[in-house]
């Protein structure tokens, strides 16, 4: 099925098909959640919107318990260091806080809620530095229940679906938290400080597999809810999901947002269905699919939009650049080698209608102007670009 002369490239939001081969699978599991390197547009911002959620959270837990432990340190501490954890705590809440309204207030900003992710973490880890550099020398005994931040941190990393590059480094950090805090108690290289080093190695561990556990669950849960699967497109939900988002852009912009709606379908496929099996219907599906996407911008959105029926999403593309994007896969599709089970050529041809709304209107108007075009390509001959009504 694979036509000669074109190699196979990845796609952002093209899911890859499944793999039987074990080694491969973890191969692909551990690769995607190392680095965010390989994840889609359109799963950075669900990864992210996630992460948003993780991070209001915890910080609302963080700034409820801060006031119970403002009790307990008025308990067990001398007065000599009530003044300087007092000061200290109260910092760390309005930290909090803020941490939680920028969240909050993140909801498309990646940049932002990733930020939020990274003080929540480092606020506990500055005030416990910070507690200890003014607290009077050999008086950190005496800060009772403060030595468990680091590893409370550390088991708060595994909250989050953090990459593992991310999760090593936050962790690592961690790390040298406590060594600075063993050079300041004294503990450092003593059989209570290594005790210590270890089950904070211990837990970072722990930490980095339910980090990748979680972060690959809600990969494979993400596509399966967003992409089709048989072709590994974007569905329609998600393809609707995206053009809501050029809408609110307009809407909160209040100017244009230039893209192009390309709708498409395989001439005559219940014919390929008939004659050849679905079977070879669906590699003819499936070889469609991944032909279209050889076509476009890693930036640009392809979506199985149902049976036959593909969508492309154009992003900042003009009426003359739509029109060449269609003409281009149309004559791939047209020139494209496919065979059937015994090695018979099948011939497909594909009809387009191209749509590029000149001002804000709802998409749904601009996706039935693409398939009028589609359906005015197909009266009129098909295997043909339409763009104009």
């Amino acid at each position: 099925m694979m036509p000669m002369g074109q190699e196979r490239r990845s796609q952002p939001g093209l899911a890859k098909p499944a793999d039987s081969s074990w080694l491969a699978s973890t191969y692909t599991s551990l690769r995607d959640t190392l680095t965010n390197r390989h994840h889609s547009r359109d799963f950075v911002f669900a990864h992210a919107f996630y992460m948003r959620s993780r991070v209001m959270a915890m910080g609302i837990i963080f700034l409820v318990m801060s006031p119970v432990w403002l009790l307990v340190d008025q308990w067990v501490l001398p007065s000599s260091l009530l003044q300087t954890t007092l000061v200290g705590r109260l910092l760390m809440m309005a930290g909090f806080a803020v941490v939680v309204w920028w969240a909050w207030r993140s909801e498309d900003n990646i940049r932002r809620i990733r930020f939020s992710a990274g003080a929540l973490l480092a606020l506990p880890a500055l005030f416990y530095m910070l507690v200890l550099t003014l607290v009077p020398d050999n008086h950190s005994a005496a800060l009772v229940g403060y030595s468990f931040i680091p590893f409370l941190l550390v088991a708060v990393l595994s909250v989050f679906p953090f990459t593992l590059v991310e999760s090593l480094l936050a962790g690592l950090l961690l790390q040298s938290l406590l060594v600075f805090v063993q050079h300041i108690d004294g503990s450092w290289m003593t059989p209570t400080g290594l005790e210590a080093q270890w089950l904070m190695f211990t837990l970072l561990a722990v930490t980095l597999t339910a980090n990748h556990f979680q972060l690959s669950l809600l990969l494979r849960l993400y596509r399966q809810a967003t992409h089709d699967a048989l072709t590994g497109l974007l569905n329609r939900g998600a393809l609707e999901v995206r053009l809501a988002e050029i809408e609110r852009a307009e809407s909160s912009s209040g100017t244009p947002v230039p893209y192009a709606v390309l709708m498409m379908d395989i001439d005559h496929f219940k014919r390929v269905n008939d004659v050849y099996g679905h079977s070879v219907g669906d590699k003819v599906l499936r070889e469609f699919a991944r032909l279209i996407a050889l076509q476009v911008r890693s930036g640009d959105f392809v979506a199985r939009y149902g049976g036959e029926e593909f969508v492309v999403i154009l992003l900042g593309a003009s009426v003359e650049d739509s029109a060449r994007i269609a003409e281009r896969i149309r004559d791939t599709i047209e020139n494209a080698t496919l065979f059937d089970h015994d090695g018979n050529q099948v011939p497909i041809t594909t009809s387009i209608g191209v749509a590029c709304p000149h001002s804000p209107q709802p998409s749904e108007i601009t996706l039935k102007q693409a398939d009028d075009r589609l359906y005015k390509a197909k009266e009129n001959g098909r295997n043909r670009v339409v763009s104009t009504d």
